[in-house]
């Protein structure tokens, strides 16, 4: 290594550089990413010059030249003058000309060269000026600029070319909308301005059906250049099987002077129209930024340089090969990769990466081999691309610490870079910085500026007076911030528990290495409550990125798609995989000379049926469906030998070594170092004396026994009580538990008296990361579409009553209607026993419809209770549970037994003893018996399994706490939702507010909602009787649909539980909202529509009843088709409905489901049918001062026999209605076309069979809109 090298790492707010030079130390340098440098006018400076002890280590001529730029206190530049010299020996920098005014003491002042960051580090750790040439130097960069772009939508200006019929689909997306319970939905903006539509089209084959209209595509771009664009995304329908259109089409644009082309068979050449066109479009919008930007620094380094950037996947690329998409994780994939180094260092294998930066911490993980995911959704944009598998939680030192009327809160909202925390003197909030402060554990004689002590405690005092005025509880600051820190650590550890329950993988097990700014401050606490796992802290931890970046190899990858079976490809892939390995590695040998390239050759593989997919490494190839069975097995619990496996891509990474090699650490004999400092740090409730060592003047040997801080330039680390420390030779710190420490405050665990604020907000969040763990095992263990790729289940606990405690965020039809369900069967089996489970599917006793089957599961603490503590239960969409239709969704069912198969309160485990015969003869011997009993036991037992994960951790939290704090606080939880129920409640005018909405039939669904004070009565007298159809819901489904709009009207994050409900009273007589429970099935009401289509009326009377919002499209547009060999069923978006405060939103499910519909490319890969038009319905959304959203247009051919089945509301006289003046949306439209025939009107709900070439048009509901329209 003859020349300087340069790693660095471009953050959203600091830039991070090492510099290393032959024969001398490596060289750390940390600068603002906006490229200018910040400091402080102190005693001795003029208006001719600035005096600043700070930059007393500062090289003589490396401010020559820059613009000092003096601020006042609103950050406004109130002066400025160039820098003519600068003294080290003064700190002084003189001025070129004086400046207008005298600059004040603390005032801050910029230096400004106007270069990019990374020069500016490059030539700080060299003492040159900006007019100096740089050397010749290997740079190696990771930059945040393509995210930064992407998140603050700053790209170029795009079009999007597209096959015609589908200039919207990228717009619709997956259907579902990003926030459960917000009304007014915001869906992430496109990063393209126009869309051309071309006359072509491919089917599922890639054969064509229409050529490429060569001569108006030629027209069409002709306009799109006159009008300025120069970036373009191509992504045609199929190109990702035959690209021949998608290469025509850019050899036209290049001759037409388009300067930057994207075509999505280059980008990313993989099945899915939506992921594939987004990660196009994403790499057209930011490809001519990072070139700018390239360019910029690249045009500055001396001759000879080589600039390399690093990929989301952790590999270097040449400066000219780096594109959009692979930049959105070129910072933190230099995290991995520095952690990853670090363990294997140490001789570690298998370690977590815990990045705690300012606003979010990113957690990943390295098992010996990197873990990569190759799509993913980043900024509201899906990509297809391989990256790092990096999951980000919203919790940094930047995080929001307050108070919200009932419990202490951590985030999600963060501070910012400006103002910052309170103890920066900006103006901040209350962070989890200003904690660490107070309580010690950030050392301010240790930071390059002052921290602003007044500030943080005046917060704190604010908070302590906030929580004795709504509690009556007298908390001191300290034990305020106590409590704050300890929701910060049980945030972060129980996402990295979730995190690890979704991969499959124990965090137990892991060495732990902590990084970035903040993280080695909450280090220990956060690896005591994942279960005492062994912590790395790195002598580099706080630019640990900058280091990764510096140890990454150069990859390449190269990949070829299939969507074949296992079977029918086995003879291709071999010599596939030779052709890839080819690719892979020409493209590495164009970036430099390599002494070795290794390869990794994998398979895309998953059963068939399943869109989530398992990456197996490809040789043996005589083995590899085994091996996929074995790790399906490992990873789920269960495989399937009788399924065929699919191949849905073959992979191979080409990885040309670097030239350094990671040195191995050793331990050294032990020694005691002496501090340079004790003080007083809080820890647990309590004061401790700590030690403080500089860790410059430590050597390795060094073992240090907490508490204590180890203080340096970049980083503070503590160590807490009950851990020691050692250093290693690498200067690396290992630290272990070296006794158990109880986390919890002492006076936050008694289970009588007034609910600890801060124990109410960590045990809610661990009551809600049980459900949500539970929805995680459930969607991997099930073997059903509905569940695992389209998440049509709900997992919840309830106390021993019955009463709902937690849910994750799943389906809302869900939400309140199994707490009836599980009160059902404790009153029918009143006599339980540990390890007994239920199964029902009853609508007349909590159920919804017949598909949605719930698995109960009671927990007893003790073997000798004789009552269950608590209960853990999960609902799930079943495809196929019997019935008059397959899909068991009919649109003609006249009774209960016409829909499927009843499961009423069946125990399926007695005391541990299975009965799985029994409820096998349940489902074959019904009436109408399920069609695919295999997959109904296959996804019960899944439920089961996600039931036994929520028990085992309920019992944990027992352990913890004890049964009695935790019923109690179970209790506190609910308490807490209904005084926050309460309040808005009470925000509204007391009286009566009637609403009255019909369904298609004219049948009326009406509200009267008596609001008094703090509480309310929905009475839903008035109600139509009793259907002979399938549109009866039941008193489970209305109860879920009030929550649902309680909820919306709270619109804050608060625990959903039976606390929302009880200031309320439903009033709900015998209609078609509560028919009566006959003797059989065949005398019951059918409900297969309730659930779907009436609770979506009930949510809009309610809302309409209180002037919420304006009526979103009120039906699922149900759609099920199929034959004997199978059967396929969705629902479809429409508009929702706008509000006083926004629009609606276009082509998205609103309400009382949010279910996922396939993409088109795999609709026509899998079924027999072709998408003739897929795009939003224009001008269906009502008019208003607010309009609603759109609806969309849904044009199906099909191309074999087939049934076909709707279910679908608003097509009649009543219209989604407006509100304030608004006007009502459009009603939607069924509409069939025979082969060769003209098109006929289909009702709202029908069943009929189609033939080759009939195709079927649904045109779903516009949103009402809100107030007049301005003239």
């Amino acid at each position: 290594m003859m020349r300087p090298e340069f790693w660095i790492d471009v953050g959203g707010t600091f830039t991070d550089c090492l510099m290393r030079r032959p024969g001398q130390p490596t060289a750390r340098h940390k600068v603002l990413s906006s490229g200018k440098v910040q400091g402080q006018v102190s005693p001795g400076s003029g208006r001719s010059g600035i005096i600043d002890p700070t930059r007393q280590h500062d090289a003589t001529d490396v401010w020559l030249g820059y613009q000092l730029q003096l601020l006042d206190d609103a950050g406004q530049i109130v002066a400025q003058a160039a820098v003519r010299s600068f003294d080290p020996a003064q700190s002084r920098l003189e001025l070129e000309t004086p400046l207008p005014l005298d600059p004040p003491l603390g005032s801050i002042y910029l230096l400004d060269g106007g270069e990019e960051a990374p020069l500016l580090a490059m030539r700080y750790l060299l003492g040159i000026s900006r007019h100096q040439p740089l050397p010749a130097a290997d740079v190696r960069l990771g930059t945040t600029r393509g995210t930064n772009a992407l998140l603050t939508r700053s790209g170029a200006k795009v079009a999007l070319v597209i096959t015609q019929g589908f200039a919207d689909v990228l717009e619709i997306g997956s259907q579902s909308r990003p926030k459960l319970f917000d009304l007014n939905i915001r869906k992430p903006t496109s990063l393209f301005t126009e869309v051309l539509e071309v006359r072509e089209r491919l089917d599922a084959a890639g054969n064509v059906i229409t050529p490429l209209d060569e001569q108006d595509l030629r027209k069409q771009l002709e306009l799109l250049k006159d009008r300025g664009f120069h970036s373009l995304a191509i992504c045609f329908l199929h190109s990702y099987r035959q690209p021949q259109h998608e290469k025509r089409a850019t050899e036209i644009a290049r001759e037409l002077g388009f300067t930057s082309i994207s075509a999505s068979h280059e980008v990313a050449p993989l099945i899915k129209i939506v992921s594939r066109g987004d990660t196009t479009v994403v790499d057209a919008y930011l490809n001519p930024v990072l070139q700018d930007y390239v360019h910029r620094i690249q045009s500055a380094l001396g001759e000879g340089s080589q600039l390399r950037l690093l990929s989301s996947a952790g590999g270097l690329i040449a400066a000219e090969a780096f594109s959009g998409k692979d930049s959105i994780l070129s910072g933190p994939a230099g995290g991995v990769v520095g952690f990853a180094s670090a363990a294997k260092a140490i001789g570690q294998s298998k370690a977590i990466g815990f990045d705690m930066g300012g606003t979010s911490t990113d957690v990943s993980r390295f098992d010996g081999t990197y873990e990569r995911q190759f799509e993913t959704e980043k900024a509201g944009v899906r990509i297809v691309a391989p990256m790092m598998a990096i999951e980000t939680v919203a919790a940094g030192g930047g995080s929001v610490c307050a108070f919200d009327g009932v419990k202490l809160v951590v985030g999600p909202a963060s501070a910012g870079a400006d103002p910052g925390p309170a103890c920066y003197g900006r103006g901040g909030p209350l962070t989890v910085t200003d904690i660490n402060f107070a309580l010690g554990k950030l050392q301010a004689a240790r930071l390059p500026f002052p921290l602003d002590a007044n500030a943080v405690e005046q917060r704190l005092a604010d908070v302590a007076h906030q929580v004795e005025v709504a509690t009556g509880i007298c908390r001191t600051p300290r034990e305020l911030a106590d409590g704050f820190l300890q929701i910060a650590n049980a945030n972060i550890a129980e996402a990295i528990r979730t995190i690890s329950v979704a991969k499959g993988y124990d965090p137990r097990s892991y060495l732990l290495v902590p990084f970035g700014g903040a993280a080695g401050q909450h280090a220990c606490a956060v690896a005591e409550l994942l279960g005492g796992t062994k912590l790395l802290f790195h002598p580099n931890a706080g630019i640990l990125s900058a280091v990764g970046i510096g140890f990454a190899n150069t990859s390449r990858f190269a990949t070829r798609p299939f969507y074949a079976s296992l079977q029918d490809t086995l003879s291709q892939l071999a010599d596939a995989l030779v052709d890839l390995q080819a690719d892979a590695q020409a493209e590495v040998e164009q970036q430099g000379d390599f002494s070795r390239i290794e390869f990794q050759p994998q398979l895309e593989l998953r059963y068939r049926g399943l869109e989530s997919s398992l990456m197996i490494d490809a040789f043996p190839l005589e083995n590899i469906a085994e091996r996929y069975h074995a790790e399906h097995r490992r990873r789920y619990g269960y495989d399937r030998q009788a399924q065929t496996i699919e191949v849905v891509a073959a992979r191979v990474e080409a990885v040309g070594h670097s030239e350094h090699n990671v040195q191995a650490s050793t331990s050294f004999d032990a020694y005691h170092p002496t501090p340079i400092q004790t003080v007083d740090v809080r820890f647990h409730g309590q004061m401790f004396p700590t030690d403080i060592f500089d860790r410059d003047q430590l050597r390795p040997g060094a073992t240090i026994t907490g508490p204590a801080i180890i203080a340096e330039s970049l980083a503070t680390t503590v160590i807490d009580p009950g851990w020691q420390a050692e250093m290693l030779s690498g200067g690396e710190f290992i630290a272990e538990r070296t006794r158990s420490v109880d986390l919890t405050l002492v006076s936050s665990t008694s289970a009588s008296g007034d609910p600890d604020p801060v124990l109410l907000e960590i045990i809610n969040n661990q009551f809600a990361s049980i459900a949500e763990q539970m929805g995680v095992a459930l969607q991997n263990t099930s073997v059903s579409v509905n569940v695992k790729e389209r998440l049509d289940f709900s997992c919840a606990l309830f106390t021993a009553s019955g009463d709902l405690i937690a849910n994750a965020p799943h389906i809302p039809v869900h939400l309140g209607a199994m707490s009836e369900t599980v009160k059902a069967t404790i009153k029918s089996h009143p006599q339980m026993r540990g390890g007994d489970v239920f199964v029902t599917n009853d609508p007349y006793q909590g159920g919804s419809h017949l598909p949605d089957v719930t698995v109960i599961t009671p927990l007893f603490s003790t073997d000798q209770d004789e009552h269950p503590s608590f209960f853990a239960a999960s609902r799930a969409h079943h495809a196929e549970i019997g019935g008059i239709a397959a899909g068991s969704m009919p649109s003609g069912s006249r009774n209960l037994a016409e829909e499927g198969v009843l499961i009423a309160n069946f125990q399926l485990f007695v005391a541990g003893e299975p009965r799985w015969e029994e409820l096998e003869a349940i489902l074959r011997d019904a009436p109408y018996p399920s069609r695919n009993i295999a997959d109904n036991l296959a996804d019960i037992a899944a439920q089961m399994a996600a039931n036994h994960h929520g028990i085992a951790n309920l019992q944990s939290m027992i352990g913890q706490y004890g049964l009695d704090v935790v019923r109690a606080y179970a209790a506190h939880i609910q308490d807490a939702a209904s005084r926050k129920t309460r309040a808005a409640l009470a925000k509204i005018p007391s009286g009566v507010y009637r609403f009255t909405d019909h369904l298609d039939d004219g049948s009326p669904i009406a509200v009267a909602i008596d609001l008094q004070g703090e509480t309310a009565t929905i009475d839903f007298s008035g109600t139509g009787p009793v259907l002979t159809g399938n549109l009866n819901a039941n008193r489970a489904i209305v109860t879920a649909a009030v929550m649902y709009c309680l909820r919306c009207l709270l619109n804050e994050e608060i625990p959903l539980n039976q606390g929302v409900l009880e200031p309320v009273s439903i009033v709900l007589p015998e209609c078609l909202l509560n028919p009566p429970r006959r003797d059989t099935p065949a005398e019951c009401a059918a409900v297969a529509g309730g659930n779907v289509e009436t609770s979506q009326r009930v949510v809009d009377v309610v809302l309409g009843a209180l002037k919420l919002a304006a009526a979103s499209q009120g039906t699922m547009n149900n759609l099920t088709f199929g034959d004997t060999s199978f059967g396929y069923y969705e629902t479809i978006c429409g508009g929702s409905g706008a509000t006083s405060l926004s629009d609606g939103a276009s082509a998205v499910h609103t309400h009382m489901t949010n279910t996922r519909l396939t993409d088109v490319e795999v609709f026509e890969l899998r079924f027999p049918v072709r998408l003739r038009r897929f795009a939003i319905r224009g001008g269906s959304g009502g008019a208003g001062h607010h309009h609603g959203g759109d609806g969309i247009v849904r044009e199906i051919e099909f191309l074999k026999p087939l049934e076909v089945s709707l279910l679908t509301q608003r097509r009649g006289a009543y219209a989604p209605y407006g509100l304030e003046g608004g006007q009502a949306g459009l009603t939607g439209e069924n509409v069939l076309v025979p082969h060769g025939e003209r098109e006929m009107s289909l009702p709202n709900t029908s069943s009929f069979q189609v033939q080759p070439g009939d195709i079927l048009i649904v045109r779903t509901p516009g949103g009402g809109g809100w107030g007049s329209v301005e003239p």
